[in-house]
């Protein structure tokens, strides 16, 4: 279907029901304002958008009220799981969104959500860590260096502000299990984070970035696209891909339950389906998309840039949605180490 036709569709049922909003609730820094000016300019419907920092933060505002204040939200893959067992989503046919097949296979049965029905791909990535080649020129490739740092590092090291990553990622340190109930290896994973806190400089997701060209940090965590930005905004870093792994995650458009302007929100699905638009979402972004189509409309420098494009071999691991019993170990973890 032509797609000024499939999204004018769309657009006219939103009309139809007098829905000529979209209530957005998305990450930081994650979406051009170019874009959204021309959603509204191809569809008459105007957008509103607040952001958070975490999928913790997401979930947690959800629960406080704000259920049924948004009609879209851009949880990662294992938030998604999480609001849908919580019931927090709504749901939809893939007839509803005419650009339903421009979904990559590898995207499409997704355990969080098979068959894409409460959800579409939005960007995909990784985190790890970059380091200040300036500081340090060693060997980067090790989850030792935020957990053990060398001296040149330490206390000179953000980490991101998040305990799904950040825990996951101490977890392959030790190559221990996600959402281990082994008591000896939930004490050793306290220990580490605990110990290692006394290198860390500070606790930061949306400021992970700046805290990089600043250099204010000489390394964090941080997600690759955000790497990317730091090292075209001056900072002389480079994107680790340490032995034990980076985490793969991807983020997604989701219908959330009792959403407001239903209509509207299936239309800026389909919207941010079309090649086109991905790509455009990808060259803000600078992660990756997952719709068929977009290499043509990509950036080189984008396309080709180091951290979109890890070395043969490299490990991946998603973060697992804990069941709630060993959730509440994991979030006792979390807390301890935040005092």
């Amino acid at each position: 279907m032509n797609k000024f036709l499939a999204t004018s569709l769309i657009a006219l049922t939103a009309s139809a029901a007098s829905a000529q909003e979209l209530k957005l609730y998305n990450w930081f820094e994650y979406m051009p304002q170019e874009l959204l000016d021309k959603f509204t300019a191809e569809t008459g419907i105007t957008v509103t958008m607040d952001t958070y920092d975490s999928n913790e933060a997401l979930l947690a505002s959800l629960k406080a009220g704000k259920l049924g204040a948004y009609d879209i939200a851009v949880p990662g893959d294992y938030m998604v799981k999480i609001l849908g067992d919580e019931g927090m989503l709504g749901s939809f046919t893939p007839d509803e969104i005419p650009n339903h097949g421009n979904i990559e296979e590898q995207w499409l049965n997704v355990p969080f959500d098979e068959g894409r029905k409460s959800s579409v791909p939005y960007q995909w990535g990784s985190t790890s860590f970059a380091v200040n080649r300036d500081v340090f020129d060693g060997d980067i490739n090790d989850t030792a260096i935020i957990f053990s740092p060398p001296e040149e590092l330490a206390g000179k090291i953000n980490v991101l502000d998040t305990s799904g990553e950040t825990l996951t990622l101490a977890s392959m340190h030790l190559a221990i299990p996600q959402c281990t109930s082994d008591r000896d290896q939930l004490k050793a994973l306290n220990a580490l984070v605990t110990e290692a806190k006394a290198s860390w400089a500070s606790f930061g997701s949306d400021v992970a970035k700046d805290v990089l060209t600043s250099g204010d940090a000489a390394a964090g965590m941080i997600w690759n696209g955000f790497s990317a930005k730091a090292r075209n905004e001056g900072a002389n870093i480079e994107y680790a891909y340490p032995k034990q792994g980076v985490i793969v995650w991807m983020d997604n458009l989701t219908l959330l339950k009792d959403a407001p302007n239903r209509d509207s929100a299936l239309a800026f699905m389909n919207f941010m389906l079309e090649p086109e638009n991905a790509a455009a979402l990808t060259n803000f972004a600078q992660y990756s998309g997952g719709v068929k189509g977009m290499a043509e409309f990509l950036d080189p420098e984008v396309a080709n840039s180091p951290e979109n494009n890890p070395p043969e071999g490299t490990k991946t691991v998603f973060v697992e949605a804990c069941p709630e019993e060993i959730q509440v170990m994991y979030d006792a973890i979390w807390t301890n180490l935040k005092k």
